[in-house]
């Protein structure tokens, strides 16, 4: 595979000014003088990248067999991460690691030609699994997993790729109004509001939503262009621990397995009163809450703002319910001294400065009442900012306050949304400004 692009290069005086398309550093390039305008010369450069030579060749490999047991459109599915120069150029722009976890635990790498995200390991000397690029960039899952998300996984009995992109958004907005609201996020009481119905020959994993329990709407109706964006992680020895148990059995299945869970329904009997708990705090919620807003709340400085403001979009009365049982939780869990269960209440915010660097923010605390998260403007901004003299970090950007309307109603493209959501502050021309 390669790529050409033309640059188009005007010098005058020795001085030479270029317009470049896609070039890379390694590109190799042939000039070609194409003749002038007045006193400009132009000049026509044809730069070629070419992929290494290894991975060319697999284009001849044959076709795996042994997979008449998933389903056509899955088993053929090949991936655009085939080439390492894609990957790598992905990666470079997408965060896939949880906060405070050391880089080396895994190694992300691409597949060949002839890999689908349903096979198997088949011999490999790497231990590793699949994983889809929309994981990362639109569900904002980070690794290594945690204990609940490998919960669900097991009782699924499913691999990640073989999970529907649609049921991780569920997965994943469970647990952020877990954390919100001082719950701990348990896989049977998640399950308690799904069922499964498995298809032969067997395909991507769906949880349907149990009738009269639906407190989440769908991430979206058609989840497009996922399936051609795998690549593998491969699990570094010295991380076994966040993968495997002590055993030596995988923490979930690694790879796509013929029998996934297949069940109705999780009674209410079978939930122990933690579970209960949760189950019984989130059905208090009348409306089906947006889970493509909250999912994105993961990528958010402020999370519990953010979600006052979804609440607030269903109504004054999911926005005061969210507020109140947010307080009760918060008594229940400082009596209990439990300190296991996330809140949301992270003290330090990562915020970008110029220069693409980042610091962190302790948030002032009120007494008696915490993180005072209006504050962090201020902090960061620096006192000197608001006095009118330009402090070390006076160059950062003021945002506004600003007042959402819930009479006001935006409609816009998912596909120019979600292009939103995942580009870097650099191509929306914040930083450095």
């Amino acid at each position: 595979m390669s790529s050409s692009s033309d640059r188009v290069s005007l010098s005058d005086s020795g001085s030479e000014q270029s317009m470049d398309s896609g070039s890379s550093r390694d590109d190799t390039s042939d000039r070609e003088e194409t003749g002038s305008v007045g006193r400009i010369p132009m000049e026509r450069v044809v730069e070629v990248r070419e992929d290494p030579p290894e991975e060319l060749a697999e284009s001849n490999w044959p076709a795996k067999t042994g997979y008449e047991w998933v389903a056509a459109d899955v088993q053929t599915q090949r991936s655009l991460f085939r080439w390492s120069r894609l990957l790598k150029s992905w990666l470079n722009c997408t965060p896939i690691f949880e906060k405070g976890v050391q880089r080396d635990i895994i190694a992300p790498e691409r597949v060949t030609v002839v890999e689908c995200g349903c096979h198997g390991r088949e011999g490999a000397a790497e231990e590793f699994f699949y994983i889809y690029m929309c994981h990362f960039s639109q569900l904002h899952i980070r690794l290594p997993f945690d204990e609940f998300t490998m919960g669900v996984l097991r009782l699924l009995n499913v691999a990640p790729t073989q999970l529907h992109p649609n049921s991780w958004a569920y997965l994943q907005t469970f647990k952020l109004l877990c954390m919100a609201l001082y719950l701990e996020p348990s896989p049977r009481a998640f399950l308690y509001f799904f069922v499964t119905r498995p298809k032969s020959p067997i395909t991507w994993l769906s949880l349907i939503s149990r009738p009269g329990l639906n407190r989440l709407d769908a991430f979206t109706q058609l989840f497009k262009h996922f399936k051609d964006g795998f690549f593998k992680v491969v699990v570094k020895p010295a991380s076994r621990s966040h993968f495997y148990m002590a055993n030596g059995n995988t923490k979930f299945l690694f790879f796509w397995i013929g029998n996934p869970w297949r069940y109705k329904v999780i009674s209410r009997e079978d939930l122990s009163v933690v579970e209960k708990d949760v189950v019984d705090t989130l059905m208090q919620f009348s409306d089906k809450m947006p889970t493509k807003g909250l999912v994105r709340v993961y990528n958010s400085v402020h999370p519990i703002i953010d979600i006052e403001g979804h609440m607030a979009q269903l109504g004054k009365t999911n926005l005061t319910l969210f507020q109140t049982l947010r307080k009760e939780k918060a008594v229940k869990a400082k009596a209990a001294r439990n300190t296991e269960v996330p809140n949301l209440q992270d003290s330090l915010v990562d915020v970008h400065v110029h220069g693409g660097t980042k610091r962190k923010v302790e948030l002032p605390t009120r007494p008696g009442k915490g993180k005072d998260v209006k504050k962090v403007r201020a902090v960061v901004i620096g006192a000197g900012s608001t006095s009118g003299v330009k402090g070390a970090e006076a160059g950062l950007i003021e945002l506004s306050e600003t007042t959402v309307r819930k009479d006001i109603k935006i409609n816009m493209a998912e596909s120019l949304m979600d292009s939103y959501d995942n580009m870097e502050p650099k191509a929306l021309g914040v930083e450095g400004r």
